[in-house]
């Protein structure tokens, strides 16, 4: 299996054949071999039923179904556990995606472990969808230095081994390409076409803005301080605690040399605060670190990837 299309579907069932005809006729032409992985994430309307015709009379097409709605990333965790391309695709199932840009992924991962699309003519509503967008966008390129126009974009197309060293929680899909950064991935960006929701009722809202900001300080500690969580917490610690020694030996200097009463003064207790934080903060990096150090060597995690192994006998 050369090619792996993961397309999510929820309550799509207007959406449904079309898709399938498109990415059909465009994997057709390619002449590779590839399969396609819808993956029902519970919906309540006929998309089941009618992946299920599908893939009754195509052998290429696999459909997983979800008990519930999981969301859009275990949707596409589940396809990547399901896929056996060497390429794999993603893309989402409203037909705002075109499957026409698959070829040109393609081609880009000659020289690439990882091409994410880019909707720079996006057909959305600018004030509920593209703005948000916009400001999420460099706020995330920003914070992880991984600089993409469209992290948000989900047709994109990866290595298998780049996909076999990720696991996906909460909203994590849109931030696989910082997270992959990590792995030393080589990254692309290109130019896709975008098109206007014809059919259907969109999932998404503004409200998934508040998601992102969390999971971006969540990819953020991962890609910076997951194999030294000390190095996070330490420094807050220390400047915490030596602030408030500080602020602790100046009211003791006026208590003992100058005799001024210091007992209902707020600076005495900003003192006593700073350092139980700081000491909390040291402490959390050394359990951090702990954790850490269990995880790894009792899962045997390794701390580095390997790209590939040049000598006899390796391989």
């Amino acid at each position: 299996m050369t090619i792996s299309v993961v397309v999510p579907l929820y309550n799509e069932e207007e959406n449904v054949h079309e898709l399938y005809d498109r990415l059909k006729s465009v994997l057709d032409a390619l002449g590779a071999d590839y399969e396609l992985l819808f993956i029902d994430d519970g919906s309540t309307d006929s998309t089941l039923k009618l992946l299920s015709d599908i893939q009754a009379r195509d052998s290429r097409t696999v459909v997983l179904s979800l008990r519930r709605n999981f969301g859009q990333t275990a949707a596409f965790a589940a396809g990547f556990d399901y896929s056996r391309g060497d390429i794999i695709i993603t893309m989402d199932g409203d037909l705002q995606n075109d499957p026409q840009d698959i070829p040109k992924l393609i081609e880009l991962m000659k020289d690439y472990d990882l091409v994410s699309g880019w909707r720079k003519r996006r057909q959305d509503p600018f004030l509920s969808r593209r703005l948000p967008s916009l400001m999420a966008n460099w706020l995330i390129s920003r914070v992880t230095g991984v600089n993409l126009h469209d992290y948000g974009c989900s047709l994109k197309a990866y290595k298998r081994d780049v996909i076999k060293n990720l696991k996906l929680y909460g909203e994590m899909h849109r931030f696989i390409p910082a997270v992959a950064s990590w792995y030393g991935v080589r990254i692309a960006e290109v130019e896709t076409m975008h098109h206007p929701r014809m059919r259907g009722k969109s999932k998404y809202g503004i409200s998934r803005t508040v998601k992102v900001v969390l999971d971006l300080i969540t990819v953020k500690f991962l890609q910076s301080f997951s194999t030294k969580p000390l190095q996070f917490f330490g420094p807050i610690g220390l400047a915490s605690g030596m602030i408030g020694a500080l602020i602790s030996f100046y009211l003791a200097v006026e208590k003992l040399l100058l005799g001024k009463d210091i007992g209902g003064r707020p600076l005495l207790l900003l003192g006593a605060l700073l350092i139980i934080v700081g000491i909390q903060f040291i402490g959390m990096g050394l359990l951090g670190e702990m954790l850490v150090r269990v995880y790894h060597e009792t899962q045997k995690k390794p701390i580095y990837v390997i790209k590939k192994v040049i000598g006899p006998g390796y391989k």
